[in-house]
């Protein structure tokens, strides 16, 4: 594990059909996340604004494929989304975050695009 012992990911692999992330961690942790979820929630200023005031909900990106990953550092990577978003930088701390807190990020964003009457589908 890390100095501040959170855990360290040792592998970062892309499914073949590219719907998918699966990341492991030192700690024998291992999480396969949806493309979909990793793209509705990006930690970009664009998904997450500025201030809360700001966040947007991502509707139509139920079919979005992952097509590259490319590291930032040694903290975390980028996501290149083949519907052209690339400006998310997920930190290790944020992937375990998404794997471990779904109801803080997945379920939210079901519940917003009902109210807002938006589609998960183009």
């Amino acid at each position: 594990m890390s100095a501040d012992n959170a855990p360290w990911p040792t592998e970062l692999r892309v499914s073949s059909d590219k719907k998918a992330l699966t990341i492991a961690f030192d700690s024998g942790e291992r999480y396969e996340l949806p493309a979909e979820y990793l793209r509705v929630c990006s930690p970009s200023a664009e998904v997450k604004g500025h201030s809360p005031s700001q966040k947007q909900t991502v509707p139509g990106k139920r079919n979005v494929e992952i097509m590259k990953v490319e590291p930032v550092g040694n903290y975390a990577v980028r996501i290149h989304f083949d519907d052209m978003h690339n400006s998310g930088i997920y930190s290790w701390r944020y992937f375990r975050e998404l794997a471990t807190e779904p109801e803080n990020h997945w379920e939210v964003y079901l519940q917003e695009m009902e109210q807002k009457g938006l589609s998960r589908d183009l």
